[in-house]
This record gives C-alpha cells, sequence and structure tokens, in this order.
C-alpha cells in the first residue's frame, strides 16, 4: 500500500470532522483511533472490493471462534505502513503506541479461535480465496478478574472503542427461522489483509437483531414490555460466547447461536450464487466449506434443506453437500464431540432434524451397520458421526493427533472411509507472532538472513550457522522483554518481578487435562524444599501462570482458586522473595500472549500425553526461541523432531503408556513415596489455605478419592516432571542453553499457518 503521509493526516482530519465533530488537537484517543483506522479501511476499499467480486473458487471457513486480537497494529504491518503511520502522527505530535488501551476483539476461548485468525491472516498473505463466517458477539467470551482469588467473570465491552475495522451491511441481511422465532441476521464485514500484497478477504460476523425493532401498535396499546421481550430474545443469540450449558436453557442458546451463524451464511452464499445465473448442483466448483471443530457442523442438514427448497432431490443436495464440506477435528474427548439431545434439536429446528434423520436412512441404505456407524441413536444426535459420513475430508491438527483418530477416537469410520482421512499439523502466523510482538529480534534476524522468511518461515533455518553472532542481541533482546513484561504485569497485577528470574511460563486454556495442577503442586514442592533446606541453590524463577476457566466448569475455577492461594502464600514469604514469585495474570488474551511469549525463558506444555490435539501455544514460544517443557503430545511430538528432543525438556508417560498405567494405577501410592510431594497435596484439606467454598477438598478429592482419581496422571507423572524441571532450571543461563533457544527459532519452519493453509489448499480445498 503506498503511503503519502500529507494524505493520511488530512483523512484522519477529515473523518475527526465528520464523525466526531473535531479535529487532531481535541480529539481524544478513542476519537484518534477510530479515524486513524477509518482512514487507512478508506484507502483499502479498492483492493477489497476487487477480492469481494472475483469469482474465482473460494473456501468459507464455519468457526464458533475467531479470536482476532488487537486490529490495528497487524493490520498495519501487513499493509507495510507501520512504521510510517507512527512518524506521520508523530509528527503532529501524537502517539501510535497510546492505542495500546484498545480492546482484543475477544470472539474466541482458546486455540480453537486463534488458529481461525492465524489462518485467516496466512491465507490472504498467501492469496487463497478463504474467508471467515462467524458470529458478533457483543460481549465476546467474558473479561477476567480475581475477587479473593476466585475467578469472577465480567462482559467484556470490546465495542466500546468502536469497531472501525468492521462495515455493516445492511443490504446482506438475512432472516433465520427457529420454530419459535424468526431473527433478523446482519453481517459485519472485517477486511483480512494478506502481508504487503494487496490481497484483502473478509471475515463476515452475524448480529442477531429481531425482524421488527419497535412496534408502534404494541406500544400504543401499552404492550411494549411483549416487544421488548421479542428483542431480547433475537439479540441474546449474539450477546456473548459460549453461554453456560449446563443447564438446557444455555444447551439450547448455543444451539441457535450455530444454527443462526451457518443458516445466514449458506443462505448468504446460496443467494449470490443464484444471482450469477448458477445452477446449484455446480455449488462445490465455486465453494467449499471448513468446519472448524463440531460447533458449525449444523451446517450440513442445513444446506441440504435449503438446497431441497430450492428444487434439488435428497440425492442431488447430498451429492453437493459431500463434495463441499471438510471437517477438522480438535479433540479425542467423548464429551467435546458435540451431542444434542434429539427431542430438544426437533423442537427448535423440526426440518433440520428431518433432513438429519434422512441422512441416518441413507447411511442405512449405503449398507452401513447402524449400530457401527450412526447419526441418531438412543435419541441423541452425534454431530462428529454426521459430519464424517458427509464431509469429502476429515483432518486432524497434529500427526499423534490424526493417528489416535485413526487407531481409537473414529477407528470404525476410518477402517471404512479410510481416504477421508488427512493430517494437517497446526500454524501459526510469523507477522503477528514474531515481526509484530517481538520487532527487535526481528530486526536482528533480518540483519543476518534477510527479509524471506517474514512469509517463508523455513527460512530462518539459515540462522543456524550464524547463533554465536545472534546469542548476545537475542539474550540483550530477551532481557528487555521480560523487563517490559514485568512493567506490565507489576501496573496490572500488582506483583513485582525481576528481570533477572527465570521466567517459567504457562498460559493456555484452563482445563483439568492441560495439568495447570502439575505446575501448581510443583511450586509448592520446590517452595517447601527451599523452607526445609532440602532444595539448595534454587535458581530465582518467577512461575507466571494466565488462563480463563469456562464460566461452569467448577474444576478449572478450583485450579485457578489454588494457584492464586499459593501466589499469596508464596509471595508474602520474605524467606523466599529472592527465590520464588508466582503470579497469575488476569484476563489473559491475544494481546497480553504477544508480551509474554516473547518473554518467556520456558514453554511449559505439559498435558497428559494424548489429550491435546495440537496446541499452537507451543508454537509461539518456539518461534520466539523459547525451550519446550513438555509431554510427548500434540505438536510437542513435532517440534522435537524439527528442532531436536536433545534442544527441549521431555518428561512423563507416553500415548503407549497411558492406557497400561490407568489399568493397575494407584495416586496413593505416588503421595506416599514422595513425602514434600504429600505436603504439597495436603495443602487442599490441611488448613494451609482457607476453604469455605469446598473447592481445594473437591481438587483434593480428584486427585485421591474420587471416581477414577488421578484421571490425568498428575501424580504419576510429578517424580519424571520435577527431575526435567531441576535439570532446566540448572541448565538456564549457560551458553548450550540459549543456543537451544535459537536452535528452536530456527527449527520453527514447519509451524507456519503459511504453510498450513497451503496444505488445506492442496490436500483439502483444491484451491
Amino acid at each position: 500500500m503506498k503511503f503519502d503521509k500529507k494524505q493520511f493526516l488530512a483523512d484522519v482530519e477529515r473523518v475527526l470532522h465528520a464523525d466526531y465533530a473535531c479535529d487532531m488537537k481535541s480529539a481524544g484517543r478513542r476519537e484518534l483511533y477510530n479515524a486513524v483506522s477509518k482512514a487507512v479501511m478508506e484507502a483499502s476499499f479498492e483492493n477489497w472490493n476487487r477480492e469481494k467480486k472475483s469469482f474465482k473458487r473460494r473456501c468459507g471457513y464455519f468457526s464458533a471462534e475467531f479470536l482476532m486480537g488487537r486490529a490495528i497494529y497487524s493490520n498495519l504491518l501487513n499493509l507495510g505502513i507501520l512504521e510510517e503511520v507512527g512518524d506521520a502522527l508523530k509528527s503532529v505530535g501524537e502517539d501510535l503506541n497510546a492505542f495500546e488501551e484498545v480492546e482484543d476483539a475477544a470472539l474466541g476461548n482458546g486455540g480453537l479461535g486463534r488458529l481461525a485468525a492465524c489462518y485467516l491472516e496466512s491465507a490472504a498473505s498467501k492469496d487463497i480465496a478463504l474467508d471467515g463466517y462467524g458470529l458478533r458477539y457483543r460481549y465476546g467470551l467474558f473479561r477476567q478478574t480475581f475477587v479473593d482469588g476466585f475467578q469472577h467473570e465480567e462482559g467484556d465491552d470490546w465495542l466500546k472503542w468502536g469497531d472501525p475495522w468492521s462495515v455493516r451491511v445492511d443490504r446482506d441481511a438475512v432472516f433465520v427461522h427457529f420454530a419459535d422465532q424468526t431473527v433478523k441476521a446482519v453481517p459485519y464485514d472485517m477486511p483480512i489483509f494478506g502481508y504487503k500484497n494487496g490481497v484483502v478477504n473478509t471475515l463476515r460476523l452475524w448480529q442477531a437483531e429481531p425482524v421488527q425493532a419497535f412496534d408502534f401498535a404494541s406500544f400504543n396499546e401499552m404492550k411494549g414490555e411483549i416487544k421488548a421481550t421479542e428483542n431480547f430474545n433475537a439479540t441474546k443469540i449474539t450477546d456473548v460466547l459460549y453461554p453456560n450449558d449446563n443447564t438446557m436453557v444455555g444447551k439450547i442458546l448455543r444451539l441457535r447461536q450455530q444454527y443462526f451463524m451457518v443458516s445466514a451464511s449458506l443462505q448468504d452464499i446460496v443467494k449470490k450464487f443464484k444471482a450469477r445465473g448458477k445452477d446449484l448442483r455446480e455449488l462445490p466448483e465455486k465453494w467449499c466449506f471448513q468446519l472448524n471443530d463440531t460447533h458449525p457442523v449444523i451446517a450440513i442438514p442445513e444446506l441440504l434443506r435449503l438446497l431441497q427448497a430450492e428444487g434439488l432431490s435428497f440425492d442431488e443436495a447430498f451429492g453437493v453437500c459431500a463434495r463441499c464440506f471438510n471437517f477438522t477435528n480438535h479433540t479425542i474427548m467423548a464429551e467435546a464431540l458435540e451431542k444434542w439431545d434429539a427431542l430438544a434439536l426437533s423442537d427448535l429446528l423440526p426440518d433440520v432434524y428431518e433432513q438429519i434423520l434422512s441422512c441416518q436412512q441413507k447411511l442405512e441404505r449405503d449398507g452401513l451397520d447402524p449400530n457401527v456407524f450412526y447419526i441418531v441413536r438412543d435419541n441423541v444426535v452425534h454431530m462428529a458421526n454426521l459430519a464424517i459420513y458427509v464431509s469429502a475430508h476429515v483432518n486432524g491438527v497434529a500427526e499423534i493427533h490424526t493417528n489416535i483418530l485413526k487407531r481409537e477416537t473414529f477407528k470404525n469410520w476410518y477402517e471404512r472411509f479410510p481416504e477421508k482421512f488427512v493430517n494437517i499439523t497446526n500454524g501459526i502466523t510469523p507477522r503477528r507472532w514474531l515481526l509484530l510482538n517481538n520487532p527487535a529480534m526481528a530486526r536482528e534476524i533480518d540483519a543476518v538472513i534477510g527479509a524471506e522468511w517474514h512469509t517463508r518461515l523455513s527460512e530462518l533455518k539459515k540462522i543456524k550457522p550464524h547463533l554465536a553472532e545472534l546469542l548476545p542481541a537475542f539474550r540483550r533482546i530477551k532481557r528487555e522483554n521480560k523487563q517490559k513484561l514485568a512493567d506490565y504485569i507489576a501496573a496490572h497485577e500488582g506483583v513485582t518481578l525481576s528481570p533477572d528470574f527465570i521466567f517459567d511460563v504457562q498460559v493456555k486454556r484452563l482445563h483439568e487435562y492441560k495439568r495447570q495442577m502439575l505446575n501448581a503442586l510443583s511450586v509448592l514442592y520446590f517452595y517447601y524444599g527451599i523452607k526445609d533446606g532440602s532444595v539448595a541453590d534454587f535458581p530465582s524463577t518467577a512461575f507466571i501462570f494466565g488462563a480463563k476457566a469456562a464460566p461452569g466448569y467448577y474444576m478449572a475455577k478450583a485450579v485457578i482458586k489454588f494457584i492464586n492461594e499459593i501466589a499469596r502464600l508464596v509471595n508474602n514469604d520474605p524467606a523466599v522473595a529472592d527465590k520464588m514469585k508466582v503470579v497469575f495474570v488476569q484476563n489473559y488474551n491475544v494481546s497480553y500472549a504477544e508480551k509474554i511469549v516473547c518473554a518467556a525463558d520456558i514453554s511449559e506444555q505439559i498435558s497428559m500425553a494424548g489429550m491435546e490435539a495440537s496446541g499452537t501455544g507451543n508454537m509461539k514460544f518456539m518461534l520466539n526461541g523459547t525451550v519446550t517443557l513438555g509431554t510427548l503430545d500434540g505438536a510437542n511430538v513435532e517440534i522435537c523432531e524439527e528442532a531436536g528432543r536433545e534442544n527441549n525438556y521431555i518428561f512423563g508417560a507416553t500415548v503407549e503408556e497411558v492406557a497400561a498405567i490407568k489399568q493397575f494405577y494407584c495416586p496413593r501410592e505416588q503421595v506416599e513415596g514422595n513425602p514434600r510431594l504429600k505436603r504439597a497435596v495436603e495443602t487442599l484439606i490441611d488448613g494451609t489455605f482457607e476453604d469455605a467454598s469446598g473447592m481445594l477438598k473437591k481438587l483434593y478429592e480428584s486427585l485421591m478419592t474420587g471416581y477414577q482419581p488421578d484421571r490425568y496422571l498428575v501424580l504419576y507423572d510429578f517424580a519424571d516432571y520435577v527431575r526435567v524441571k531441576e535439570q532446566l532450571l540448572r541448565d538456564y543461563g549457560s551458553e548450550e542453553f540459549d543456543k537451544k533457544c535459537l536452535i528452536n527459532m530456527a527449527s520453527v519452519g514447519k509451524f507456519s499457518a503459511d504453510r498450513s493453509v497451503r496444505d488445506y489448499a492442496k490436500l483439502i480445498w483444491d484451491l
């Protein structure tokens, strides 16, 4: 994008005049942010419009989550004008860094949504015609704070800064019909800029609105409250990402969200396809759809319904769907493979349920044993089975994950349809996760090997002959990043960290299988060892946690409470002040992650082997020169293959060992044989921490006495985890350790989202 400083500043002034009746001198930060963003958007219109009007074959990426993060810096970077805009604002006394306060677009929960965001950016950067389709949540996930150590959820009002990077497109509004209501779906389009290539793809997010916002007649008859209730029932569909589904009301709201998203998207696509005079039987020639996990799988029966409403027979419609749809699975956990109560689904979406039953009948007509292959069984609709049966391709997201799908989770389906299954290992965009968040290191790399790695991450391997040359800059920049993170944590969390401490980091969604508990118990283990003298010369370490627990996930919230209690104990003990600090950062999001991944010394990826489909946080740390402390799970396996196991720190039972261990496992034996571990575990019940809520007792029971105690082998893997962690802490600071960090950075090429989307385009989308 060509940049004219004078024209840019004039455009900013014009927007300020028109929208806010102010000028640059009197504008506040919010007004200036919106004006700068809108000025850039206007200058990008021509490229975006050209892409929207093209009729090349495209893929629609259907996802319940798009964790986009803060848009302004990444957009300016990809447009190639980040420094120019900064200089232009500086020339008139303004600071581009002031926009750090802008809220993230928190339209996602974790890896699933961040992966979708990376794929959209990489596809645009590689000129791959990929458009996202999702929901424009009013309050995103939630804003997390801690109250007396407990997670507290508040509405995440990300729109309070405005939404200048989105355009409302009323002309494309459609109506979505449920059995009990009809809702208007209004699209907001967000441009996805490719990196310095002029390509602009689209993320279309749907907002739910009432069909008729104000009914004068009912108001005149003093029945306005009825209309207000109807309006609320419409708008609440896109109020919050993932409403609590511990109740049937919450479950039905989630189902409404999912259907609303896919119905609006497919109606829009079908309508525009027809407008070009095309036969809908030819839809697969111009469109395919990627279903990002099971949330959008209801798109399959909805497209069947829409096509038959246009005159196609069921078999013709099924043939179209079988060529259009592809399914990405992100989990092996049975409880996460979405299922719906058949009665509830049929009550809410009777026409859609009829299509699901027709798919079940076709499956049986095709000769598949309904006792083995089923979509509806015992009044339960199995969405993953529907996706596998109809989709052209089914993919896992790491080699080990895909193999587990084939061998265990979907074994019968794989044996019947082996040609459908393919692996595509996840990736991350190097633009946001090194160029943007770690610019000083990026400049050092550019000086040594050039800038080709910006779009060909495998080129980073060229730094391997230059490790000694890069080490001084790497150490200096890492310490600078640690200082910046420490300053940010001091300001936002009230905890003072020294950049001379080792930064041991575990940031990700809070789930029992991710085993934040393992890390927490190790902190107590070391703490008590320092206190009783059994641990000598412990390297000064800051244990940094970040995670949100789903509002209805009791045990995950209990883990947060436990870690915050540990932090209170450790941080208030002057006897260990020079050895240990613990901090659980609040409201962990993309912007926090950008500061953390370039400052970490240790990347904790410690899920029980076989549970993490892939992980992408591990890749972000690796890209920024951080060693992995982890199990052979998810993409950790491939990280070790690429960078060498000797350059990372691996512990714990393997996938093959886990099943055998669980047959005869007794967690009490692990604790009784390890007095310091026993002491750490018993803090959950011995009064060390106040537990009026009973949460900590529940954690103890989950480890020691409950049904399937220590389900995720926290206690079994503990001794090996501590052994390897101690080795890592001893290695830290040596030249050999720093070289391990740089070798990881140099070996990260496989984990670029650019490679991932090229694999999708070649192996699945045929783009």
